[in-house]
């Protein structure tokens, strides 16, 4: 499988993850920052939170890294939680925006 292939996968994949309490996916949230498939098929994923203190990250972190591994072809997931820069409203998708109200 090429390495866009694998991307494209990997993205449709994190659009069936979402944050409990606000009903759109984390990569329409803008929650994710790099994707990057590295050589033998290692996955990279920094991600972060709408918020540094989210009661939900535990299990949001946990679903991503399921359902990613799950992708055949990933061979192994490294996820990094990270908050530089800090997420805001304009990292969100115009879909998810619309969806939550703000345009």
């Amino acid at each position: 499988m090429e390495k866009y292939q694998l991307e494209e996968k990997i993205v449709e994949m994190l659009k069936t993850v979402y944050d409990p309490e606000i009903p759109v996916n984390l990569f329409d949230l803008g929650l994710i920052y790099r994707i990057d498939v590295l050589e033998d098929n290692v996955v990279e994923i920094d991600m972060t939170l709408t918020a540094p203190n989210c009661p939900a990250a535990d299990f949001m972190m946990e679903d991503v890294k399921q359902k990613v591994s799950s992708i055949e072809g990933v061979k192994e997931l490294k996820l990094n939680l990270v908050f530089e820069p800090e997420w805001s409203q304009d990292l969100m998708t115009e879909e998810a925006k619309l969806e939550l109200g703000l345009l």
